[in-house]
């Protein structure tokens, strides 16, 4: 089945395995690579559900995948997003203390007309904090420099978001 297929090379099980960071992030491109990972860690938490209720597993080239496998795959992947990382920054703006400062979002950069008619300078951290804000994330060294500039990884997306509120729906 396709779906077995693309679920073990997600866990590191399959003949072509999905890229992986350094240190565990599932990495497919430079530009917004969280998008991939969430939407990808959405999966394998809807298949775990599936798996759970059908009392069944998936064979990953003789290696057992059982549901809390996937659980605990997912649980991987939102702790690196959300600060278990090299960098100890959570890729979520807001959540702890290490979050991007700099991010990619108009209405995150710009302070109220009525607060500063000046001209603005992006220089410096938001003014305003996107709390929850999911940023494209590190690249596939584990690297995140916190610049406005550095759009492909800086800008926050509801591609970033959607999928990994399921994720965490699930989690908690």
């Amino acid at each position: 089945m396709l779906l077995d297929e693309f679920i073990c090379k997600l866990v590191q099980e399959g003949s072509d395995n999905v890229k992986r960071s350094p240190r565990g992030l599932n990495w497919w491109q430079p530009w917004s690579n969280l998008q991939y990972t969430n939407a990808a860690t959405l999966i394998a938490t809807m298949y775990s559900k599936y798996l759970a209720t059908a009392k069944a597993s998936i064979d990953c080239y003789g290696v057992n995948i059982k549901p809390e496998d996937l659980v605990a795959f997912a649980k991987s992947q939102v702790d690196y997003i959300l600060g278990s990382n090299p960098k100890s920054m959570s890729y979520m703006v807001g959540y702890g203390t290490n979050y991007p400062k700099q991010i990619h979002h108009r209405g995150a950069s710009i302070v109220s007309i009525k607060k500063d008619p000046a001209h603005v300078s992006c220089k410096g951290a938001d003014p305003n904090v996107l709390e929850g804000a999911v940023v494209g994330g590190p690249y596939d060294t584990d690297e995140y420099t916190d610049a406005r500039s550095n759009y492909q990884q800086s800008e926050p997306t509801l591609t970033n978001n959607a999928p990994l509120v399921g994720v965490l729906a699930k989690l908690v």
